[in-house]
């Protein structure tokens, strides 16, 4: 596929500094404001300091409904523990796929203190038949992430979906999500499938990417929303100057309402309400201990 047939870059996104948990710093780089243009993704916050104080307090005991949580790490290590029984260590490769469904009490604590602290969080919205399913979460290692090289100095990791014959870690069949980690050699170059149905984005690590027929390039640490308005295109970019680092994600939208409090995401106030209810009133289960 050709550069000139690819999706290009609808807009650059800068993330925003925040702090979440009890006072972790991150940038927020899909804002609420993205999460119609960029359904059914929800939130993406990425993570990257050396200075314990940024994360060191973590994500103590928090609520979730109605959503999927995804977290990527590349460096560092974080203790999943939540109300269900489940348990695991995040190390430097892996993943935990959760879905709060009805609902979920869970913390998110460092295991180290000191050292880099670099990954990703990523909000998957769950549609209205399956806000309030069952609670569910998967713990991958590195090693249960498959990786495909589709030429030299490219290496994909197909944590979700599927990307030159290979399947992806998680396989979600109603919002079909697509996340790659991508590195590519200076110079290479690499067309990336991509459904017509999905909404998809590029989240540049490091080094920097020219994208589609204009060879926008962007730099690290900018996200680029992909078109939707070239139909049966993929996205085709080429790393520039020095190696580069990147995310591709993609999913196909809900198209349902979305009303967000804070860890609640449902389709309705009355919804976010009764579960705010649920949760005050200890239905979610107990604190994890």
């Amino acid at each position: 596929m050709p550069h000139s047939h690819s999706r290009q870059v609808e807009q650059l996104i800068t993330g925003v500094p925040v702090q979440d948990g009890a006072g972790v710093r991150m940038m927020r780089i899909l804002t609420p404001n993205l999460q119609r243009r960029l359904d059914p993704f929800l939130m993406l916050d990425a993570f990257h300091s050396d200075t314990p104080d940024d994360y060191l307090a973590g994500f103590p005991n928090h609520p979730h409904r109605g959503f999927e949580t995804v977290t990527y790490m590349l460096a560092g290590r974080m203790r999943h523990r939540d109300n269900a029984g489940n348990e695991g260590l995040l190390e430097p490769g892996g993943m935990q796929w959760m879905t709060a469904g009805r609902g979920i009490v869970h913390s998110e604590l460092p295991e180290q203190e000191d050292g880099l602290m670099s990954g990703f969080q990523l909000w998957v919205n769950l549609a209205a038949a399956d806000k309030m399913i069952t609670p569910a979460y998967r713990d991958l290692p590195a090693a249960e992430i498959p990786e495909v090289t589709p030429l030299a100095g490219v290496a994909v990791r197909v944590l979700a979906g599927s990307a030159f014959g290979v399947a992806g870690a998680v396989q979600k069949a109603t919002t079909e999500p697509l996340y790659l980690d991508v590195r590519m050699a200076a110079g290479t170059a690499q067309v990336f499938d991509i459904p017509d149905s999905h909404n998809a984005f590029l989240f540049v690590i490091q080094g920097e990417l020219a994208i589609g027929a204009e060879r926008l390039a962007v730099g690290a640490r900018n996200m680029a929303i992909l078109s939707n308005a070239e139909p049966g295109a993929g996205v085709a970019v080429q790393a520039l100057a020095t190696e580069t680092h990147f995310l591709l994600i993609a999913g196909r939208p809900l198209l349902e309402p979305i009303v967000q409090w804070g860890p609640f995401v449902m389709n309705s106030r009355e919804q976010v309400e009764q579960a705010m209810e649920d949760f005050h009133a200890g239905r979610f289960g107990p604190e994890v201990v």
